[in-house]
């Protein structure tokens, strides 16, 4: 399995649970709903984990591209990891009006984001690579 392959699958599964979480949230199910949003919180964490530990600093260190696409997914993460952070604070208080507001945002931020990566820069990383792709899976999925 290539790169965009394997970390698309996984914005599938982070986005599949968030949404659950929404669900959740908005049929005002808030104590099923927080080991839902948990689940999904540390699904995102394990992701720009991934990609900041791992696969950014091989693609930077193999293109000498240090403040190209990787520079920007970096501040989007960080704009994402704010928004996961009130979205759990909201979640904590049971302030279900405030996190459904602040949830549409978040997922069309998300989706723009996973877009980049996906039709951009994950395709950049399997061709820069190209074998080494399965090796870098690999170590992910460790």
């Amino acid at each position: 399995m290539n790169i965009s392959e394997f970390m698309a699958n996984h914005h599938h599964e982070c986005d599949e649970n968030y949404v659950k979480a929404e669900s959740l949230v908005a049929q005002s199910k808030l104590d099923e709903a927080s080991p839902v949003f948990t689940q999904a919180y540390d699904n995102f964490a394990k992701h720009f984990e991934w990609e900041e530990s791992t696969l950014f600093p091989a693609f930077e260190d193999k293109t000498g591209m240090n403040a190209g696409p990787t520079q920007v997914m970096r501040m989007e993460h960080e704009r994402i990891k704010q928004i996961l952070e009130e979205l759990k604070g909201y979640l904590q208080d049971n302030n279900k009006d405030k996190f459904l507001g602040l949830s549409e945002s978040f997922m069309i931020l998300v989706q723009q984001h996973n877009m980049k990566e996906e039709q951009m820069l994950y395709a950049m990383m399997d061709r820069v690579f190209g074998a080494e792709s399965d090796a870098l899976v690999e170590k992910l999925n460790s």
